[in-house]
């Protein structure tokens, strides 16, 4: 089906392009359209060709190296797919599905070659939106890439924070158990020997002050550390809740395949026993 120039103006990939580059591409592209649950194409099919969205909708999936199917994108209105293996000349990386009646704008390397070759200057236009793309791609992949709870925890660390801990560490230690039983045997040995002449007699005053002061210190800086374990638990949970959230999408869209092969079966049951064989 014949595109109309009037329809790629609102293409973000042809935005920028005049009306003479707009007429001289509409009468290179075609419109199709797709049923619900219609496959576009299949990773590994050859992508000769690209695909913007007009009306309906559509996902886009890769297998991981678990073998899992994992939803790259969803294109909006406007939005293209299936574009880097078209300009690779490269086989497709991914599937492409429509989840509803669809409306496709169907581009191929003909088709911008024409274009380029009558408008040179529309390929620097159509490269500048392609840029723009790929930085929000790029800019996506960060946001959703996996974080280790450790590394998003150390990032705000303050430097009396990371005091606190290696103070309640240390506190908390058979080091510090055995290390301070030590100097209390051997500071309350001293002054028992020296009798008269001690700095710090029996009943040791000036040791119980020292405890004391050294308790009052010590259980603030405890608390501190243990806030931070509890903020710890809190960033570990929120990542905990993203991952479950994903899984659980995983799941849900296992399901929904699973009841869309049982109504395919059943249909290919209908027709055979509708059209039984002779």
């Amino acid at each position: 089906m014949p595109c109309k120039a009037e329809e790629l103006r609102h293409i973000p990939l042809f935005a920028l392009l005049d009306d003479e580059e707009l007429a001289v591409l509409a009468t290179q592209v075609e419109v199709r359209n797709f049923a619900a649950r219609q496959r576009i194409y299949k990773a590994g099919e050859p992508g000769a060709r690209a695909y913007i969205l007009m009306s309906g909708s559509v996902h886009v999936t890769a297998i991981d190296e678990d073998q899992q199917e994992v939803i790259i994108d969803n294109p909006g209105q406007g939005d293209f797919f299936g574009f880097a293996s078209m300009l690779d000349n490269t086989a497709h990386q991914t599937s492409a599905m429509t989840l509803s009646d669809t409306t496709l704008l169907e581009v191929d390397r003909h088709d911008i070659e024409v274009l380029i070759l009558k408008k040179p200057l529309a390929g620097m236009d159509m490269l500048t939106v392609l840029a723009r793309q790929f930085h929000a791609a790029q800019k996506l992949v960060i946001d959703r890439a996996h974080r280790n709870p450790n590394d998003v925890i150390d990032d705000s660390f303050t430097f009396g924070e990371r005091i606190a801990d290696a103070v309640a560490r240390f506190g908390g230690s058979w080091t510090f158990i055995i290390t301070f039983g030590i100097v209390l045997a051997v500071y309350t040995a001293v002054n028992v020997i020296l009798r008269g002449k001690a700095w710090d007699p029996y009943p040791f005053i000036l040791l119980n002050l020292f405890l004391s002061m050294l308790a009052s210190i010590q259980a603030p800086v405890i608390m501190m550390s243990q806030n931070r374990q509890d903020q710890k638990d809190r960033v570990r949970g929120e990542l905990d809740y993203e991952v479950n959230r994903r899984a659980e999408s995983e799941i849900q869209n296992l399901s929904r395949k699973l009841n869309l092969l049982a109504d395919k079966v059943s249909d290919v049951d209908e027709l055979l026993r509708e059209h039984p064989r002779p």
